[in-house]
């Protein structure tokens, strides 16, 4: 049996480490841990409510906007406020271009390496490859001419040893299946996806302000004016401008991601029987569609929200956000009541107490505590969130429009829904999430225009702004399904300020260590039984883990300020 050491996972935000045991050629046990140190939470302590949401969305570089959205909804739970129809709609559009960037990012930059062998794209042929560009997808940019260019600029890189990203690959291995022209047209849309993704995320600009780091939330909805006669407010050139946007986000997802994930997944279909993991998933719900705080009202929602148990599709549970908990049991944190029992985010305790091994070492000590992450449970039960959890909530719930997409693909690709319990699930799911979002960001921006149609200008309700109308203690929670899955703010407001707040974010949910119990998290869980062919290059675990596109940068809250990670795939 020999253990697999990979620190730190690359194409992800922030570090993650996974050792793993193999045997007989496939991964018998396996520990995901965060190496780096949470602390926004204890920052926050003492400060005005209405400042967090600025604070929490510097946790992470990317996932910017999804904090803000969550504390501005906490603390809004907490004093009891309702945005206007308005500054709802702005903030869903904001939400659902950043799903859509993010996604396009995740498959084709961080995600895509994984199945695409870059330099056999060299071996294409330009003249097979556009018919084969075309024989799946009218998207425009499928000419000979195209792909010849492509296929020269990548000689060049290789040639002048410049691979940039592309450096320190496993090109070659084995377990690399797509054809040289399928690589060089996967390449091809990689680096327009480099071009579309700048283009779109200009949304947040013009809502926002600025990406990333959007400057317009504000307790009670956004500070984006609504003025048709201002250059400096939403008036309809802006809304026409945003109209063009969403529409070239929506061609870019039909016409390249789409047919690109349904043409990968046609080779890989071995995966759709690897990386299953938990069997458990759970989504908030998002998008109000109406007016009132989502917390008071789930079943508002575009998505909706629930819980499934062990694959089971014909039951959706009823979610209760109060049965979320936390474990430190084989986290670096402690509890001032034990580390065996759990915290409710409302209880929750952030206490460093690191108790591993100085750098350098070799191996973590998993019996004990092992990672900077914390154990969340729901029900004391663990469980998967994010883009596959979304899609099989919604399908097994009747939404029409997903049991609609999962059904064409599911039918391209000549394969039954058992499939979706698997990596190659996950990275379908998300696909399919896209297509859906994209579609749906359209429909808020005509619901916006139609509102705003009636003379309602209103983006923000300033009744309880003032904290003289605030009681003297509240507690509040916001809710939202990020990218990356489910992400909740909870606050304790005493005297106008700050006492006590706890941040539950998707990375933490996937990338737990165990708890208590000794039960898995959800990337534990799913490399269990994955192959591994050649263990000094685990491409196999980058597939499963890429697959949950973690975020450790969010389930840690601080970046490594001495600046030295270590590069490094060890195998004993």
């Amino acid at each position: 049996m020999a253990t697999i050491v990979v620190d730190p996972i690359t194409r992800i935000e922030g570090h993650l480490r996974i050792e793993a045991e193999v045997a007989d050629g496939a991964i018998t046990q396996a520990w995901s841990s965060a190496t780096m140190w949470r602390g926004i939470e204890t920052i926050l302590e003492g400060r005005d409510p209405r400042d967090a949401w600025y604070f929490t969305q510097r946790i992470c570089g990317v996932c910017t906007t999804v904090h803000a959205l969550a504390s501005v909804r906490t603390v809004e739970n907490a004093l009891d406020i309702v945005p206007p129809p308005n500054a709802q709609r702005i903030r869903n559009l904001i939400a659902l271009s950043q799903f859509v960037q993010d996604h396009v990012v995740h498959f084709y930059h961080l995600h895509a390496l994984d199945w695409v062998d870059i330099v056999s794209a060299l071996d294409a042929d330009p003249q097979a490859t556009a018919e084969l560009a075309g024989s799946i997808s009218d998207y425009p940019r499928s000419s000979v001419g195209v792909f010849r260019q492509v296929k020269n600029r990548l000689a060049a890189f290789v040639e002048g040893g410049q691979l940039g990203p592309f450096a320190g690959g496993y090109w070659g291995h084995p377990a690399y299946k797509l054809p040289p022209e399928a690589n060089l047209m996967a390449v091809s849309h990689y680096l327009d996806a480099l071009e579309f993704q700048r283009d779109y995320i200009r949304i947040h600009a013009l809502l926002g302000g600025k990406n990333p780091h959007p400057q317009t939330y504000l307790v009670g909805g956004m500070a984006t004016p609504i003025d048709p006669d201002s250059q400096a407010a939403i008036n309809a050139g802006l809304l026409a401008e945003l109209r063009k946007l969403l529409k070239r986000g929506l061609a870019f997802v039909q016409q390249a991601y789409i047919p690109d994930l349904l043409a990968v997944a046609s080779f890989y279909k071995d995966w759709a029987s690897i990386g299953r993991g938990l069997g458990n998933y759970m989504s908030f719900g998002e998008f109000p569609t109406g007016t009132n705080n989502p917390a008071k009202e789930p079943d508002t929602m575009y998505l909706p929200r629930g819980v499934i148990l062990g694959g089971d599709l014909s039951q959706v549970h009823p979610l209760d956000p109060t049965r979320i908990a936390e474990y430190v049991t084989h986290s670096w944190y402690s509890y001032s009541s034990g580390d065996a029992t759990p915290l409710a985010p409302f209880n929750g305790e952030t206490v460093p107490n690191f108790t591993g091994p100085q750098p350098p070492y070799e191996f973590l000590d998993t019996d004990s505590k092992y990672s900077w992450l914390k154990a969340p449970r729901y029900d004391d039960t663990a469980m998967e969130v994010g883009p596959l959890a979304r899609m099989l909530v919604a399908f097994a719930s009747g939404h029409t429009r997903v049991q609609e997409i999962v059904g064409y693909v599911l039918d391209t690709l000549g394969v039954g829904p058992e499939v979706l319990f698997s990596t190659l699930g996950r990275t379908a799911a998300r696909g399919v999430e896209t297509l859906l979002l994209a579609e749906r960001s359209l429909e808020e921006l005509d619901q916006l225009i139609a509102n705003i149609s009636t003379g309602d200008y209103r983006t923000h309700n300033g009744e309880r702004w003032d904290p003289k109308t605030w009681p003297d203690a509240a507690q509040g929670f916001g809710m939202h399904e990020a990218p990356r899955g489910s992400l909740s703010h909870w606050i304790t407001i005493k005297d106008k300020r700050i006492e006590h707040y706890q941040i539950v974010v998707p990375s933490t949910w996937n990338g737990s260590p165990r708890d208590a119990k000794g039960n898995p998290g959800a990337y534990e869980a799913a490399l269990v039984g994955t192959p591994v062919a050649i263990e000094t290059q685990p491409l196999e675990i980058l597939r499963t883990i890429h697959s949950f596109d973690p975020c450790m940068a969010c389930a840690a809250h601080l970046i490594d300020t001495d600046g030295n990670p270590l590069v490094e795939v060890r195998v004993s």
